[in-house]
Formats: C-alpha cells, structure tokens, sequence
C-alpha cells in the first residue's frame, strides 16, 4: 500500500512508477491519474503488463481503482503470477483525486458502485411493488437483491457490478483511452 501523495512524491523524485489504473473505461475517461495506463480488472495480463512497461524492482506497478477494492485485486493477480513489484493506491483515484494530485478529466460518467446501486435499488422497489399489486410471489425479487447485496459485501464480488461493467455506456470506442493515457 502506498499514499497518493507518498506515490506522487516518489514520482517527482524522478523515481520510475508505473501507474495502471483498472476501472472500467468509462470510469478511466471521466477521471484519472495523469500518466495512468488503463488496463480494466476483468482482462488483465500482468505478464503482458510487465513486459510492455517494463515492471520491477526498480520500477514498480502502482495500482489504482476507484477507492482500493479492484487495485487490491489486481495486485493479487500480480503476486499470483510471481510479480511482486506491484503497490496499491489507498483509497485510489477518489483519495488521488481528494488530495488535490494532478488528474486528466473527460466525460462524466455513473461510476460502476453507483449504477450497482440504482440497479439493485430499483430491483428491489419493482420486487415490492409488484408484490403488492400484482402476486405476492414477487417479493421474492427484493430477497434476491437482498442476498446479492449481503453476498456482495461479505465476499467483496459483486455479480451486477462485473454485469454493469460490460454494458455498451461503460464501454469506449476511444482507442487512446483503452490503452493508455499520457
């Protein structure tokens, strides 16, 4: 674990950080670290990674989601694949952000926790409404959401959230984007 400002320091040292961001691009493109590369959690290739920014000792990873959660993730994949040289952002580009580190901004877009949010507020809403007016059989929507939300928080994966994350609006066709940021 690093701070954002212990990174940044580190970085204007002249210390070689290489900073990869795994959000999904919509959330990459509205706001990110400036000299963030985005390679999004669910495809990642730590192999792959090291080999085209050049990842070690000397010049390691530093991870970056939203709040912690993915980045953690990611560096776990790292460290399964035998690449230790990998340090996450706590509290990501939300603290990055917070404490006043420069960023690239974009167009605005509902962060993935957000729309899961939504999602499963609304769910629940339907499930109880159509409960009451339609078949009680309904409310078995709303339990459904419930133990999804409990599954969620308890195992920290969150199917609607990976769902969410693959909708054509949390895509990019912008190819810079994709890849990397300068």
């Amino acid at each position: 674990m690093i701070s954002p400002s212990d990174a940044e320091v580190r970085r204007g040292k002249g210390e070689k950080l290489h900073f990869v961001d795994v959000r999904s691009p919509a959330e990459f493109r509205t706001v990110h670290a400036k000299g963030a590369h985005l390679y999004p959690l669910e495809g990642i290739q730590p192999k792959m990674i090291v080999e085209k920014l050049g990842i070690s000792p000397q010049a390691p990873v530093v991870l970056l989601c939203a709040g912690g959660n993915r980045a953690k993730k990611a560096a776990e994949k790292f460290i399964a694949e035998g690449i230790p040289d990998c340090l996450v952002v706590e509290g990501g580009t939300k603290a990055w952000e917070a404490a006043g580190l420069p960023v690239v901004r974009g167009k605005g877009v509902i962060s993935i926790e957000r729309q899961v949010r939504i999602g499963a507020g609304a769910f629940v809403l339907l499930g109880v409404g159509l409960g009451l007016w339609v078949a009680p059989i309904w409310f078995i929507l709303s339990a459904f959401v419930g133990a999804g939300l409990i599954f969620a928080g308890i195992s920290d994966w969150c199917g609607m959230g990976l769902l969410l994350a693959k909708m054509p609006w949390n895509q990019t066709t912008d190819v810079a984007c994709k890849i990397s940021s300068p």
